[in-house]
């Protein structure tokens, strides 16, 4: 992502900052730490991201449209607006059954205590 799509201490809508591809998983990191990152995604439908283990806690939110989260084999349908957190060490994989954007936060530190 070019840095300059999102400049600091600038107000910006979330789910303009994505647009759609058709066929497609588009993926645009917003901030890149050490210490974790937010990602803004967008899904178009019938796109999946991944089985994957995580090892550390994801927080997710329906900025547009509505997913499906499969956390562990549990499906969870999120709408736009509510939020999930994923858990760490557990399979996890998001599908879009309808178009849907995204943004997601993952903090790396703090997980020493």
């Amino acid at each position: 992502m070019d840095k300059a799509d999102v400049e600091k201490s600038k107000v910006f809508m979330a789910v303009e900052v994505i647009e759609y591809v058709p066929n497609s998983v588009v993926i645009k990191t917003i901030i890149k730490k050490s210490t974790g990152d937010v990602t803004l995604t967008a899904l178009d439908v019938g796109e999946t991201l991944s089985e994957k283990i995580s090892p550390f806690d994801t927080f997710s939110q329906i900025l547009e449209g509505n997913a499906e989260i499969v956390i562990g084999g549990k499906s969870i349908m999120l709408r736009t607006g509510e939020s999930i957190i994923i858990p760490a060490h557990i399979k996890n994989k998001i599908k879009a059954n309808e178009r849907f954007k995204m943004i997601s936060t993952i903090i790396k530190s703090g997980y020493e205590s």
